[in-house]
């Protein structure tokens, strides 16, 4: 229990996919402009990140490695990856068309989120078992949807603030994430797997 614990300390905060390994920037500074679409992106990307990860733990120990195919590793990864992002947006396009047009062109991005990919890789990497590579990519999920909702916050606020013009959009909101990632950097000193 105490590992799993470490695990999501670890994956959310301490090496937090964003801030310390810079994977998943595109959406991370493309759909934080409303909490509401941060929010329905950081869930879309949890349930990809985890069904990808069992995908493809799958596939790689049943599949790639007992025949002898590791090279395919990446191009295999990546067609499972394109495949349940488009089954994602099937699905929401007819439960939750809202969400679905919220995030629009952003969805489609799911399928080069290299966050995705990222925790794929590094769960076959680490040789980590079924269930602590769900638990990595569960709680790597939630570190992506923490700094996706806390980055669409502070974007909220500063629309309501007076931001000097030649700071106004992309330079603020990069000055912003620069102070984030600083900030989790705070957690460094914790001890994590």
């Amino acid at each position: 229990m105490i590992e799993y614990l470490s695990i999501v300390i670890g994956a959310v905060f301490v090496n937090n996919i964003v801030f310390t390994q810079f994977l998943g920037i595109c959406p991370f500074l493309g759909v934080s402009k409303k909490l509401s679409s941060a929010t329905g992106m950081g869930a879309a990307v949890a349930f990809v990140m985890v069904i990808a990860t069992l995908v493809t733990w799958v596939l790689q120990r049943y599949l790639l490695v007992p025949y002898g195919m590791d090279y395919l590793q990446t191009i295999v990864f990546i067609l499972v990856i394109a495949a349940l992002v488009q089954t994602l947006e099937i699905i929401m396009k007819k439960s939750v068309p809202s969400l679905y047009q919220a995030l629009g062109v952003f969805l489609p991005l799911i399928t080069t989120n290299c966050a995705v990919l990222g925790v794929a890789i590094t769960v076959v990497q680490k040789d980590m078992s079924l269930v602590t590579s769900l638990v990595y990519a569960l709680s790597s999920a939630g570190g992506f949807a923490l700094a996706l909702v806390l980055f669409a916050g502070i974007r909220e606020q500063l629309e309501l603030t007076d931001v000097p013009r030649p700071m106004r959009g992309a330079p603020i909101a990069l000055v912003c994430a620069g102070l984030l990632a600083m900030a989790f950097m705070g957690f460094s000193g914790i001890k994590a797997g």
